[in-house]
């Protein structure tokens, strides 16, 4: 979809960058980046959006839905499943608390442009939006979202029934930072609220590996020589795809998921100090194998390879399995949805060495403007988005998955609806322990990681791994000093 789907009441303006493509290699345009880089400049290892009393003290009393009856809040979406999911129960939203909701929804391509812009720009235009836990990294340090911890704190403004620890730690943790180098997620304010998220896996055609007599790879070299025989054995499909290019979105996935169980990391903390680790010895040996299986069994033009054409080649039936977010290869398997519906299955893909199942998270998330003139109705619309009533409805009824709640994750009714889903909730019920953020968080991530996206082209294309990575690794060094 091309257009900006609106409520009535405020023209969209249109950015052009993906999730893919964000930031440039983050995306903004020249101007708007200069600005985003000052910003943070100035805010980071500061107070950020922490600075300031919060307003969730002014809200006292007994807590009641209707508080902010009559008033209009205005959202920034990005079009998703999840967001269709909300748009169908947002009638339950207004009887419950009287509360309008005028929105916007953008493509994907251009969403997280159009999110930056209209931050930075210092306006309050949208009272609340979507955003990934990445880009709290980004966003928080300028002071541009709103701290929700003194929110969820405050009995009066938060239902009872919410349940903040009903939400998954890892996901909860995910949204938290203190925005200083070197301390872990976990340790600031809370600057969103996990909605939905996605863990990674190996998707497969069961049909496929049954009829050949195979089964799912357990370790990386495995999986390397099981894609080369499905490239030559399974007919008019080829291995294995992963996402492949330019862009920080390629390394997240499967590609982030698997090098973190090999025991790897991007970066090596000492004090506030990064130092790169792409290019250990390890390392270069995983890069060289990873590309080695790319190069050989998947797709011939990898290098414009997002996560629609994996999970679409899937569908299609031209790729043998994927390894990637597995809603991505969930949607595929849906009655009618694709040829492949039906014959798909899932594994957590390859352990490493040591028994690692160390898996990458992204989390769909719902921040608040800091801006907003609206925060006690932007409040009350967050948690109950986020809650239990909205979340396990959007479950059964509306393909809202993966759930950031554990009591819907162990719903008996959720359980059956998966059930159709081979192999599914055991494999997301194996992962989910151990799936969380691998990356080091910093805020310029979106830039570096880009970078390494980049290496991975170059050696694709036939540049020495080790080479390639002592460069990549000086290169960043000097990016994240």
């Amino acid at each position: 979809m091309s257009e900006v789907e609106r409520s009535p009441g405020k023209d969209g303006l249109g950015a052009r960058i993906s999730r893919s493509q964000f930031l440039r290699k983050a995306g903004l345009s020249a101007a708007a980046l200069s600005s985003t880089q000052l910003l943070a400049s100035c805010a980071f290892g500061g107070t950020g959006g922490q600075a300031g009393e919060s307003e969730a003290k002014d809200i006292s009393g007994s807590f009641d839905w209707k508080r902010e009856e009559g008033a209009t809040i205005r959202l920034l979406l990005n079009k998703h499943p999840y967001t269709d999911a909300l748009l169908a129960d947002l009638k339950s939203f207004k009887e419950k608390t009287g509360i309008d909701v005028q929105h916007d929804i953008f493509p994907e391509e251009n969403y997280f442009d159009k999110v930056t812009l209209d931050l930075s720009s210092g306006q309050a235009n949208y009272d609340a939006f979507m955003l990934g836990a990445y880009m709290v990294w980004q966003y928080g340090p300028p002071g541009w979202l709103e701290d929700l911890e003194p929110w969820i704190q405050n009995e009066s403004a938060t239902n009872p029934d919410y349940d903040w620890e009903d939400v998954l730690p890892n996901l909860r943790a995910a949204d938290s930072w203190s925005f200083k180098v070197g301390d872990p997620l976990g340790t600031g304010g809370q600057w969103a609220l996990p909605w939905g998220f996605e863990t990674n896996a190996i998707a497969y055609r069961s049909d496929v590996f049954n009829k050949l007599g195979l089964k799912p790879a357990e370790t990386l070299d495995e999986l390397v020589e099981l894609a080369a025989v499905l490239s030559e054995k399974a007919e008019g499909m080829y291995g294995i795809a992963v996402r492949g290019t330019r862009s920080w979105a390629t390394i997240h996935p499967g590609f982030m998921t698997q090098y973190s169980r090999m025991g790897e990391n991007d970066y090596t903390v000492e004090g506030n100090n990064l130092t790169p680790a792409m290019n250990t010895p390890t390392s270069v040996d995983f890069h060289d194998k990873w590309m080695g299986m790319v190069k050989d069994s998947g797709p011939p033009n990898w290098t414009q390879y997002t996560w629609y054409q994996v999970g679409s080649d899937l569908g299609a039936q031209k790729a043998a399995m994927i390894f990637d977010a597995d809603i991505n290869s969930y949607f595929q398997n849906q009655p009618g949805s694709t040829p492949a519906a039906g014959k798909i299955a899932w594994h957590p893909g390859p352990k490493g060495p040591d028994g690692s199942l160390a898996t990458n998270l992204w989390v769909w998330s719902l921040g608040m403007n800091a801006k907003s003139q609206n925060k006690s109705a932007a409040w009350l619309f967050l948690q109950w988005a986020t809650g239990k009533e909205h979340l396990r409805k959007a479950a059964l009824e509306a393909n809202h998955v993966d759930p950031v709640r554990s009591s819907i994750a162990e719903d008996t009714a959720f359980k059956d609806v998966m059930a159709r889903n081979e192999n599914y909730i055991d494999t997301f019920n194996q992962l989910i322990d151990s799936t969380e953020i691998q990356f080091t968080p910093q805020p310029k991530f979106f830039d570096t990681t880009t970078s390494w996206a980049a290496t991975l082209q170059e050696i694709y294309r036939g540049a020495d791994a080790k080479a390639t990575l002592d460069s990549l690794a000086s290169d960043l060094k000097s990016k994240v000093a």
